[in-house]
């Protein structure tokens, strides 16, 4: 975590920012031309940047414009150093969140904006953490409901079962086939010989 000073270079400058340093912030200092300082911001992610309207008003005024409407600054204190009297109106139009401020005041505002900037970041951590924790509770409730492993997880390997032998068809009713009776020979007398006759 830092804070983005954006200057002119000059012997003011490095004082102002040794000074700003004792309140044990993290200083990363700049001058404010594009696209420089805009690439920086977006590297450094800092917690807070302070604007120093000295030697450029006009151009520290568009500089701190477009870090308040930027995507990836627009979240970002911003606070404005040595604005001039006649700018204090239009300043305090186009940058309503933006705070003017004394170097006393700079000191005092950065401390306490570290300390919001570490607190995000615990809430921040904290809140990943206990999403990663539901997560895991949810899969493990899945698994007891179903009684199978969530999608994402490996399937458990058991023995294989045997494979099941096919059923036999239904035997068919044997159908009974009638026997052809043989023809009785008549005897002599025309009546029907009940003895078989003999062999010769």
């Amino acid at each position: 975590m830092s804070v983005l000073y954006l200057d002119f270079a000059g012997s003011e400058r490095d004082a102002r920012v040794q000074k700003l340093a004792r309140t044990g912030a993290h200083i990363v200092v700049s001058d404010p031309r594009w696209p420089g300082f805009f690439e920086l911001a977006k590297k450094e992610k800092p917690y807070a940047i302070a604007i120093d309207f000295e030697q450029a008003p006009a151009h520290s005024l568009e500089t701190a414009d477009y870090l308040a409407k930027a995507k990836e600054t627009r979240d970002v204190a911003i606070y404005l150093l040595r604005v001039p009297e006649d700018r204090l109106d239009l300043v305090a139009k186009r940058l309503p969140q933006a705070a003017v401020v004394t170097d006393q005041e700079l000191a005092v505002r950065v401390v306490e904006a570290e300390k919001e900037a570490q607190e995000r970041a615990r809430q921040k951590k904290e809140a990943a953490a206990a999403a990663r924790k539901s997560a895991r509770a949810r899969a493990g409730a899945a698994e007891k409901t179903t009684g199978r492993p969530p999608a994402a997880a490996a399937p458990k390997t058991g023995p294989a079962r045997p494979a099941a032998r096919p059923k036999k068809p239904p035997a068919r009713p044997v159908k009974k086939t009638a026997v052809p009776r043989k023809k009785q020979k008549k005897g002599a007398s025309g009546k029907t010989s009940l003895r078989p006759a003999r062999k010769r």
